[in-house]
């Protein structure tokens, strides 16, 4: 432990720390964390709504709530998600380009709400919809107006911060060439005056996206919005994988490097390994209903393979971050750890990833993408050595860690041990990082104090 903290110490905090300063991660972070009651609110209405499929608990849950609320129970969960979590990526662009802009000096007012057209420039006005009239045969075609909600969700929130970004460092340059401001007459109102004053800067900035949009799909693109392309950039790579241990920890690598990104992984990859993960579970399935005994017949990287031994409070395994902070007494992160903890024992850990926040903040890089790799090291060698029996059943991704490894396969205590060593690695590996942290924080808190002059 004392060689790894001196490690974490000497070579990696003081990189952290230099990147943590820069001004646009703090804009992000900024704004990232001021969505915490968006996101928390969200995650919770998410993890009441889908109880009712946790194995067991599940059908009693259902019963109960449908007995007092009606049939329509969860359709106050379903529209708090909607009115949260789905549209993450426009609270985004509006609260990054206001905390960039005001870095700069600026108000911030203008330059949100110039980011966030710029943002809705970028956007396909059409959309391919296939409709049956009742009777009737199904009709197919693009519809002006009609805009998937994936461009508005944390899909799209990797998207949403590089336009925040550039239109807000736009904007804010050309506020401050004297040229293009225009000045009115004292006797006007201050506030129209100041609209006034960075009209051509608001105008050029939505006209200098657009045409960048423009240039991407004629040139560039092959027709695709921006967001779509880099979906596909970053999916590409993925084609052609199979179930082999350098699959699973490409998959793993990028799921986290994207989040760290701001860039939702699970849901960009999903149209690759969701389809492959499910067909490789479904034959497992299929061979154990038949009787095969011998376990190297089966799939090691199949069905809820990462949900049952990797993802243990979610993403990153965020659980056993929240056990390190209990574990290491950290009083500063006793709210993330009363918020974090119901929701990400049910693998739910938005809180975690924007309140602390995680998403953007150099210091958990390493930690957050490290511990859940040597977790799917360890949970494909166990499978392929025979330690583990195999995943021969599909559970819900809210399904809590250690019980999730008991049903995925099938009932054998070998998976419940599995998840339970996976989530003890995730706390030894994330743990050096919270005593520094801790450590970095007094040490700053105490030089405060001892600049602070006397009275």
């Amino acid at each position: 432990m004392t060689n790894t903290m001196s490690l974490v110490d000497k070579y990696i905090m003081p990189f952290a720390n230099k990147l943590g300063n820069n001004r646009h991660l703090l804009a992000i972070r900024d704004a990232l964390v001021g969505m915490i009651a968006i996101t928390m609110i969200g995650s919770l209405s998410v993890l009441f709504t889908n109880l009712g499929q946790v194995p067991g608990i599940g059908k009693y849950y259902q019963n109960l709530m449908v007995s007092l609320f009606g049939e329509k129970w969860n359709t106050l969960g379903s529209d708090i998600w909607w009115g949260t979590l789905a549209f993450m990526t426009i609270f985004a662009v509006f609260g990054i380009a206001h905390k960039l802009a005001k870095s700069y000096g600026d108000d911030g007012f203008e330059a949100m709400l110039v980011a966030a057209a710029s943002f809705f420039v970028l956007i396909p006005q059409v959309a391919n919809v296939s409709i049956t009239p009742e009777g009737g045969v199904a009709v197919s075609g693009g519809v002006w107006g009609v805009i998937s909600w994936n461009y508005f969700n944390a899909t799209a929130l990797f998207t949403g911060i590089i336009v925040a970004i550039v239109a807000t460092e736009i904007f804010v340059r050309l506020a401050k060439v004297k040229y293009l401001v225009i000045k009115l007459p004292e006797g006007v109102p201050p506030a129209v005056s100041r609209s006034f004053a960075k009209l051509v800067p608001g105008m050029t900035t939505i006209f200098v996206i657009g045409l960048v949009g423009l240039i991407l799909r004629k040139f560039i693109s092959d027709g695709a919005y921006l967001n779509d392309w880099i979906n596909k950039v970053l999916v590409t790579p993925l084609t052609g994988a199979v179930d082999t241990m350098p699959f699973a920890i490409l998959v793993v690598l990028l799921v986290h490097g994207f989040w760290i990104l701001g860039l939702h992984g699970p849901n960009i990859l999903g149209g690759i390994t969701t389809p492959l993960m499910t067909k490789l579970g479904q034959e497992n399935v299929n061979m154990y209903a038949q009787g095969v005994k011998d376990l190297g017949e089966y799939h090691i990287l199949a069905g809820s393979f990462l949900d049952a031994f990797v993802y243990l409070g979610g993403s990153g395994a965020t659980l056993g971050l929240l056990i390190a902070m209990i574990i290491a007494g950290r009083k500063r992160n006793k709210q993330i750890i009363a918020l974090g903890s119901p929701p990400g024992i049910f693998q739910i850990n938005e809180p975690v990833l924007f309140g602390l926040p995680i998403v953007l903040n150099p210091i958990w890089f390493f930690p957050f993408i490290l511990g859940p790799i040597i977790m799917t090291i360890v949970a494909y060698l166990s499978i392929s050595l025979g330690l583990v029996h195999p995943i021969v059943a599909d559970i819900p991704w809210v399904t809590p860690a250690i019980v999730g490894g008991l049903l995925a396969t099938g009932g054998h205590i070998s998976g419940a041990v599995l998840a339970a060593v996976n989530l003890l690695i995730s706390v030894l590996i994330y743990l050096p990082f919270v005593i520094a942290v801790g450590r970095i924080e007094a040490r700053k808190a105490m030089e405060k104090s001892s600049t602070e002059p006397t009275v």
